[in-house]
């Protein structure tokens, strides 16, 4: 009888998510356990590659699909042991869907005491796009529903709201709409009683704008702040020392939030020796770094990876340099110091100033509320795209968005309030929306504004005139402007989006692999740099998130 009530309370702790592992929590610029022993991260990247298409014209070649590892339970009872025999205690994962089941992965990995770092962006379905960043309901949506799918679990460490989103001074503007996410995604983890951080992950680009940027995630207030800041860095190859590290050491001497290497393990001087994990793990770093993630398990384009999977999935093969990193986890022995007492209070950073090299602006967007966008729907339109072979990942809603706004500029209208700009911290109304929702705007702008001439309802047969559109221009610009005032300004806690947008999840795997047979992850490595973030996404096609530039807006 013993025994059973034993049983039934064990099983009681697994069903309702309490925790079995150590809860992590920030205290200063450090990470600590519920004991007061100071924890890091010791890691391993943990994602199978995509398809990629090499000859993309940007540079930053994305993944067509994905798989999710976590759902994945065969696999994961496949890799368990390696993970443990490599002395990991966190691996990070780029891509999940939040509709497939993960509780016999995420158990597996919390008896063996691993954490998850897990990124909220996927590469087809949605993240903040560099080039023309937003930050949307649909995509809220989608961070929402996978902190949903995860809260029930102990072992989540930190949910990570972007990778490498800046790579240049010029991609600075998506900066407030990245610290957007991480507020809004704070504030419902604070409204669910999670204990989990809320990250970002930096390319180690220019210190002009690289430790600007994480100033700005990191200042202002807790409530708008990251708790853990990442940096992909791929500084020390083959036999390197510790002058790789000088100046990141440097660097970080003085910023105030936990951080770590979110991704490491040069590979243009092989073979990869890992001796940079005693430095990392050393005197000389733990003052300003909390440990790393290596990259990568899994085989990965450019030659990384220390495993081989059997064709059948059904075992593995180590490669040596999974060997030599197993080596110098196995030695590292965590320094315990500052203690936490000694930590001192958890601050945040000094806001940058604007510069050439940094064009973010202070003023964040609003938190993005479904209703406003419903409104427009449901009130204002006339003119709608209808194209039902697409969907709102198409590239063709860019281009329509693209079109019918510069349209709009000829015929004296606006895109304005659908737009939005990092840099002057100019918002519109809807610019929230969804882009399917911005382009019926767009489409019904221009139908109103060519007197409701039927061929101005056609764009190539993607719009239709609604059967139940506003009785005039008048009365489609009053419901709009009814919407706008209805708008919340600022933030928001952000509601449950199953319950607000019930084809949020649905829409949240095209592209998707659903079993652990096949590769994908939420990026590519590009020249040693890193994962990239994913673009082409739902926010992302092209001018579907438009700026602001004097009422024209260009395919970006």
């Amino acid at each position: 009888m013993k025994f059973l009530k034993a049983f039934a309370a064990a099983a009681a702790l697994v069903s309702t998510g309490v925790s079995a592992l150590p809860k992590i929590t920030r205290t200063g610029k450090y990470l600590y356990q519920e004991d007061g022993t100071r924890f890091y991260i010791k890691g391993i990247a943990y994602q199978e590659q995509g398809t990629v298409t090499q000859n993309d014209p940007t540079g930053f070649p994305e993944p067509t699909d994905y798989i999710d590892p976590l759902a994945d339970a065969n696999g994961c009872n496949r890799d368990v042991p390696y993970l443990k025999q490599l002395g990991v205690n966190t691996i990070r994962v780029y891509s999940v869907n939040s509709a497939l089941n993960h509780d016999s992965c995420m158990q597996a990995l919390s008896e063996a005491g691993i954490y998850v770092i897990l990124d909220l962006a996927l590469p087809v379905n949605g993240s903040i796009d560099r080039a023309s960043p937003a930050w949307t309901s649909n995509l809220l949506d989608l961070y929402i529903g996978t902190v949903d799918a995860f809260t029930k679990y102990d072992n989540v460490l930190a949910y990570n709201v972007g990778n490498e989103v800046v790579t240049a001074p010029a991609d600075t503007i998506s900066a407030p709409f990245i610290k957007a996410a991480a507020r809004d995604v704070k504030a419902y983890l604070k409204s669910k009683s999670s204990s989990a951080l809320v990250s970002f992950s930096s390319t180690d680009g220019d210190a002009s704008w690289r430790l600007a940027l994480a100033n700005y995630l990191a200042c202002d207030t807790d409530a708008t702040s990251i708790d853990l800041y990442g940096l992909n860095v791929y500084r020390w190859c083959g036999d390197g020392s510790i002058t790789n590290y000088n100046s990141i050491i440097t660097d970080y001497t003085d910023f105030p939030i936990p951080s770590y290497f979110s991704e490491f393990g040069c590979i243009t001087s092989p073979p990869r020796l890992w001796t940079e994990v005693p430095a990392l793990f050393g005197e000389q770093m733990v003052t300003e770094w909390s440990g790393g993630i290596a990259f990568s398990y899994f085989p990965a384009v450019g030659g990384y990876g220390m495993v081989t999977i059997s064709s059948d999935g059904s075992s593995v093969t180590t490669s040596d340099d999974f060997t030599r990193l197993a080596t110098q986890y196995t030695a590292v022995s965590f320094i315990n110091t500052p203690t936490q007492s000694a930590a001192g209070a958890s601050t945040q950073a000094t806001c940058p100033a604007k510069s050439d090299a940094f064009l973010a602006g202070t003023a964040l967007p609003p938190t993005p509320v479904n209703n406003v966008c419903d409104c427009l729907e449901k009130n204002a339109f006339s003119c709608v795209f209808s194209n039902t072979s697409s969907n709102n990942t198409s590239p063709i809603i860019g281009e329509l968005l693209n079109y019918a706004c510069s349209q709009l500029g000829t015929l004296g209208g606006s895109c304005l309030p659908i737009g939005a700009d990092g840099a002057t911290g100019t918002y519109g109304a809807f610019s929230v929306c969804d882009p399917a929702t911005k382009l019926s705007y767009a489409l019904s702008e221009f139908y109103e504004l060519s007197n409701r001439l039927a061929t101005s309802c056609d764009f190539s047969g993607n719009a239709t005139v609604l059967s139940t559109a506003p009785a005039s221009a008048q009365a489609a610009d009053a419901a709009a402007s009814s919407c706008a005032s209805a708008s919340p300004a600022g933030t928001q806690v952000p509601t449950d989006p199953t319950a607000t947008s019930p084809s949020t999840q649905g829409a949240a795997s095209p592209g998707a692999t659903q079993t652990g047979s096949s590769s994908g992850n939420n990026g590519t490595k590009n020249n040693g740099a890193g994962f990239v973030d994913a673009r082409g996404a739902l926010i992302t096609m092209a001018a579907s998130v438009v700026g602001l530039a004097g009422g024209m807006f260009v395919l970006l």
